[in-house]
This record gives structure tokens, sequence and C-alpha cells, in this order.
């Protein structure tokens, strides 16, 4: 992979120490105490409004729990300085809004940020950096067009790629691909797995399609409406069993006997 793939900080441990979160009265999450480290790609599922944005918001730093703990190597992540935390994580929130005109390259250009020096000036390899995460998002064709000239896929590569610029170990990922086509669905989760498997990233995604989940994760996180969680591995923790108990929704596997499918099962209603 290129030089942008390799972070300039070794990957922290996230841990998360009986972590609780709520959205008024009710609870979202009770007690949820999990690490996650380099070389892991988790995939966090669940249906709509269970908190998986707003513990993706605890993980990043952005706010606080409401109980427990979120820390980066034994640090609460709300208390590390944003110029190091930058250098640690990226995060790319559900949606991006753009408010003024941009050219695709620059909109890239603002990921290598966190590694400005004092006087503003970048360093000598950013140039390379950039081209070379835009390249590997597929954005080539669209580096001189303005932003607010683009699809919603395409802003959506466009924000990934200024997070993958950020050369940060830790990458928390709300729902990356979710306005993509399948060619960039495969292709952007694809190269998320090359970078855990290189054992210098640790990878959190927000994802809704439990196929996906199940073939690219090497652990999930699984969110029901009634505040409980389960995780661990994948294959443990995405069976049809309790995706139909967390979705509410009946879910089945099929297989090929090399690949497996988790769908809605049709002869329910």
């Amino acid at each position: 992979m290129s030089h942008w793939s390799e972070p300039l900080t070794d990957c922290p441990q996230l841990t998360l120490r009986q972590l609780g979160l709520h959205a008024g009265s009710r609870v979202l999450l009770d007690g949820l105490s999990m690490s996650i480290g380099a070389g892991q790609l988790w995939c966090i599922v669940g249906p709509n409004g269970v908190g998986k944005s707003t513990l993706m918001g605890v993980l990043a730093g952005l706010r606080a729990p409401d109980s427990g703990a979120a820390e980066v190597d034994e640090i609460a992540v709300t208390q590390i300085a944003p110029a190091t935390l930058a250098r640690q994580r990226a995060y790319l929130p559900q949606a991006v809004h753009d408010t003024f005109s941009m050219l695709v390259e620059d909109a890239v250009r603002i990921g290598r940020h966190p590694h400005l020096s004092g006087w503003g000036w970048g360093q000598r390899d950013d140039d390379r950096i950039v081209d070379d995460v835009i390249d590997a998002l597929d954005l080539e064709p669209l580096r001189g067009r303005d932003v607010l000239t683009l699809s919603g896929g395409e802003r959506q590569r466009v924000s990934l790629a200024a997070a993958l610029a950020q050369q940060a170990p830790l990458l928390l990922l709300d729902e990356p691909v979710a306005h993509l086509d399948l060619r960039h669905q495969i292709m952007v989760l694809d190269l998320l797995q090359r970078l855990t498997r290189s054992g210098r990233h640790a990878v959190v995604v927000i994802v809704h399609d439990l196929t996906l989940a199940h073939r690219y994760a090497t652990h999930a996180l699984l969110m029901a409406e009634d505040g409980h969680a389960l995780h661990g591995p994948a294959h443990e923790v995405l069976t049809p069993a309790q995706c139909s108990h967390a979705l509410r929704t009946p879910i089945i596997s099929i297989s090929d006997g090399t690949h497996t499918a988790l769908i809605p099962d049709g002869n329910q209603t």
C-alpha cells in the first residue's frame, strides 16, 4: 500500500469501561466494557435510534459518556488535547454539509491539517499523500471539481479521503459506505480490510448491511433497542438468531459453501 497508509504514531488501545449512554430517560447502553486494538475491524450494527452514532461520537471524544469511561491508552478521550487526538484518530461523521465552494483536491488536503507546522507549512510529502489517497478512492476524475457539484456518494468518498489523509492509526467511520454504489462499497471495505490486516490500524465502522459486516468485520458490536449489546468476534456475534433479536426482523443465513449472506427471511411476515 502507499505511504499514506503508514500512520505516524502507533495504534492506540481504545477501551470502554462500564460505559453508559442515555437519550433522555431511555437507556442506549448500560455498562459496556470492551477494547479495540490494532489489526481489528469492528462493525457496529443495529436498528435506527439505538445510539450507534452517539456511541461513535463518544469514541471520537466529541462528547462524554453518561457513565463510565472511553479511554485511549488509559487516558479519557475527552481529556486528550485536540491536536494530539487528531494524530491518533480520524473521525468521519454520518453526514458532511459543505458550506462553501472548494476543489475536491483541497477538500482532501484538509486531512493534512493535524500535521502542519506552527507556520502553517505542510510536510514535503503532503502532495504525494493527497495524490495517493485520491487515487485509492477513485477520485482522480473528480479532483478538479467543486465539492458543491458532487453527488452524495462522490462527496462521501471525498470525506473519507480526507480522513485517510490524516494518517491516524485509529479510524472511526460513521456509515462510510451508506451513499456509495456497490462497486465503491466493496472498494472502500476492501481498503479498510487491508489497513487492518497490515497490523498498524484499528477501524470502527457503522454499517447496516449485515452481509457486508459479516464478510469484512473481525469483530462486531450488535446494539438492540432494549439497551443490550453483544460484542466480540464477528462470527460469534452476527448470527441469525442474535441479529433477528436486535433488528426485530427474522434473519436467515445462506451460503454457497464459500460465502455467507445474512438476509431477511422472506417467508416470514
